[in-house]
């Protein structure tokens, strides 16, 4: 990946588009920028997104089967094959001057004429007792990342969306026994997979139950149900959302709505100009890697749009 060092930016250098974010929707943003011939820079903590942790990928047009890691792996070589520079960093906020944006990240500082944000969501927490103290020592957020260091024991699954049985078919293949728990009536997973947790012998759902504590000594040993139950189990997967990374966006005037979603029109454009934003950290009703990359690509074609208006007017 064409990775550039700190050392390596000018200060002085505006350009005509920084992308924040590491996962799909920014890098596909990035891929049709650099093919408008936007002079284009993509800063993220981490390359590839919460996508990278996910087992298995099904649903991505022209892509029959891939794990989440071996799409963004594609994504890296199409982004190297038009040498888009990406940088290894978190920006911390962003100010606008009357000709460009300047990002400040914790050592540095860079220019742009505009900017998209991608920079996607992060993992709800339960909010229960135990689930701090425990993580890392039985509760997780990623079974990818975590799910092969309990091999032959039992663990569950909290929540009970797709992404939630995901998890649980994937811990399946290697655990002796996995519980969903889900507060609802029914798991909301889409059909294809709802069908592989039923006839999954060592997947059994438990409805209308909610978790309010995780217990356990030096490692997590059993979970509180709200009927009082004690309930042993050996790791504790959380899947029950994620929250919009848009506290960046907030500092600087762009509005949001009630779940600290971005609010973008059609063409991806925030109540600042200049400032776009795309994917799983916008208010689009469906997140998805797909969506969230259509969603970049147009964020880059209205970034063009801007710039090529902007550098009309000098």
């Amino acid at each position: 990946m064409y990775n550039i060092e700190m050392e390596d930016i000018d200060p002085e250098k505006t350009y005509d588009l920084i992308v924040l974010g590491g996962g799909p929707t920014a890098i596909g943003c990035a891929i049709y920028a650099a093919r408008f011939a936007l002079d284009v820079l993509v800063i993220g903590k981490i390359f590839g997104g919460l996508i990278a942790t996910t087992h298995l990928v099904e649903n991505y047009p022209g892509i029959t089967s891939t794990s989440g890691q071996g799409l963004m792996e594609m994504f890296k070589d199409h982004m190297n094959s038009l040498h888009i520079p990406y940088i290894t960093d978190e920006i911390r906020s962003i100010e606008k001057t009357s000709d460009y944006f300047i990002l400040h990240s914790f050592f540095q500082k860079f220019k742009a004429k505009s900017v998209v944000i991608a920079t996607g969501s992060e993992r709800k927490k339960l909010g229960v007792t135990g689930e701090e103290e425990f993580a890392g020592k039985g509760v997780s957020y990623c079974a990818t990342c975590d799910g092969p260091f309990y091999k032959d024991k039992t663990v569950c699954v909290i929540g009970g969306s797709d992404s939630a049985a995901k998890e649980a078919l994937f811990l399946s293949q290697n655990v002796k026994k996995v519980y969903i728990i889900y507060r609802g009536e029914e798991i909301r997973a889409e059909p294809i997979n709802k069908k592989r947790v039923k006839a999954n012998q060592k997947i059994e759902i438990i409805y209308r139950t909610n978790i309010v504590e995780i217990k356990g000594d030096n490692n997590v040993r059993a979970v509180i149900f709200d009927n009082g139950t004690e309930f042993e189990i050996d790791g504790v997967f959380i899947e029950v959302g994620s929250n919009p990374n848009s506290d960046l966006a907030k500092h600087i005037g762009i509005k949001t709505n009630n779940k600290d979603e971005i609010i973008i029109n059609r063409t991806s454009e925030t109540n600042v100009p200049g400032v776009f934003a795309a994917g799983d950290v916008a208010d689009a009703p469906f997140k998805q890697a797909i969506t969230g990359v259509a969603e970049g690509v147009i964020a880059a074609y209205s970034a063009f749009d801007y710039v090529k208006k902007m550098n009309i007017e000098y």
